[in-house]
């Protein structure tokens, strides 16, 4: 009988803990230059994506700066506030990993996942590639109080 009550406890503990490490991923982040902010949340899957929440530079020519480097030519006058750069990331062995990271600097989307190096969870390691995941660039982003 004991062996039916502690097995859903530790369960229960288990999902907690587990819970509590992928969501250190969740708040904003300053990218590498400087020049942007990543709001990182969890949509109602499960699954981790990030949106564009501070330029530096937030307008160009007087107007809100706007996605033309897109190949899209629909996608080319969305705002670049706002917009999803990060998709579709499901944490894995301390990672979020199966996610695509946008760049609306040159237009491209990337494979990427990310992580946390030694505990620090101010420091978000964010790698984007094509193909093989050695083959890439890495970037570290500083967790930002807004």
């Amino acid at each position: 009988m004991r062996k039916f009550v502690l097995l859903p406890f530790a369960m229960l503990i288990g999902m907690l803990v587990l819970g509590q490490n992928q969501d250190k991923v969740l708040g904003t982040w300053l990218t590498q230059y400087g020049d942007s902010k990543v709001t990182i949340k969890k949509d109602t899957k499960g699954r981790f994506y990030g949106e564009i929440s501070w330029l530096k530079e937030p307008n160009k020519n007087g107007k809100p700066k706007v996605d033309d480097k897109n190949p899209d030519p629909k996608l080319q006058n969305r705002h670049i506030m706002g917009l999803r750069m990060l998709d579709g990331f499901v944490y894995k062995d301390n990672q979020w990993v199966e996610g695509t990271i946008y760049n609306p600097k040159e237009g491209k989307t990337y494979k990427c996942y990310m992580w946390f190096e030694n505990g620090n969870a101010n420091a978000l390691h964010v790698k984007g590639f094509i193909g093989f995941s050695f083959i890439g660039k890495e970037v570290v982003w500083t967790r930002s109080n807004l």
